[in-house]
């Protein structure tokens, strides 16, 4: 009834699982290692603001300007 062929199939699904999940676990564990950085936050304006002027890109009264701009739209 049942032929030597009939497991074949998941043999060699069981053989593809298990290399997908090595190949999972080596990745991880790289990325780990090396340490990367997460990726970069993206300022909000109020901070880009705040380091432009604490970099001395802007005068006080163009930062006061700007910053209550910023809060009056951002209550808005």
């Amino acid at each position: 009834m049942y032929g030597p062929h009939m497991f074949w199939g998941m043999h060699w699904g069981w053989w593809i699982f298990w290399i997908v999940v090595i190949i999972a676990l080596v990745w991880l564990l790289s990325q780990r290692r090396t340490g990367a950085p997460p990726p970069p936050r993206k300022e909000s304006p109020l901070e880009l603001l705040q380091r432009r002027y604490a970099a001395g890109e802007i005068s006080t009264e163009e930062y006061e300007e700007r910053r209550a701009r910023l809060e009056r739209d951002r209550l808005e």
